[in-house]
């Protein structure tokens, strides 16, 4: 029997009460579903610094920076959820993503081991009436210049301080259907691709 597809499952937000958070962990419930294990994170939990050329050449990749992208390097891909910061995905998703992408000692400069075959569904919510849609056109565009193959569904909840129940659900359920169709849907393709 072939061992199961794992992802990890992390916010772009680390605001307490975050409606990211609830979305990814609505998604892990399509991705266990579908046969995934899932393991949900906190970026907050890494404290990571700002990515800096200097810093790294200097005193290496930081101790939380390794641990996160071994998290990623054990994973066969990922579910993110990140709101819209003026128009694009928030910079502690973007640094957290840079570090990742940085080679360990002894790996080629172009490694991307936490990233090369491996698969991504994404989703968002804000306040706004897109619900983070031009930061997620980010995050897509980014993640596959990594070389991650993002899964086409994907979903901005808008006005999303008004779209949960006070149970973490979301009230409109096709909302519900999408988010965790795009767990079911990453959980199928690292399953294919760890075949493959």
């Amino acid at each position: 029997m072939s061992t199961p597809v794992k992802l990890i499952a992390f916010s772009g937000s680390t605001r307490t009460g975050s409606h990211n958070q609830r979305l990814i962990e609505l998604a892990a419930i399509g991705a266990r579903a579908a046969g995934a294990e899932v393991e949900i994170l906190s970026l907050r939990d890494f404290d990571l610094p700002l990515y800096d050329a200097d810093y790294e050449k200097a005193q290496g990749i930081p101790p939380n920076a390794a641990k996160f992208k071994a998290k990623m390097v054990e994973a066969d891909g990922y579910l993110i959820s990140a709101p819209e910061f003026n128009g694009s995905l928030p910079g502690g998703l973007k640094n957290a993503l840079d570090w990742a992408s940085r080679p360990a000692p002894g790996e080629p400069e172009i490694a991307l081991k936490a990233y090369r075959g491996k698969v991504a569904g994404i989703m968002s919510t804000s306040p706004g009436p897109w619900g983070g849609m031009r930061g997620l056109a980010h995050l897509r565009q980014i993640l596959s210049g990594l070389q991650v193959l993002v899964v086409s569904e994907q979903l901005a909840v808008p006005l999303g301080h008004e779209a949960f129940n006070d149970d973490g659900t979301l009230k409109n359920p096709i909302y519900t259907a999408v988010i965790e169709s795009i767990g079911k849907r990453a959980a199928q393709i690292g399953r294919a691709l760890k075949d493959g």
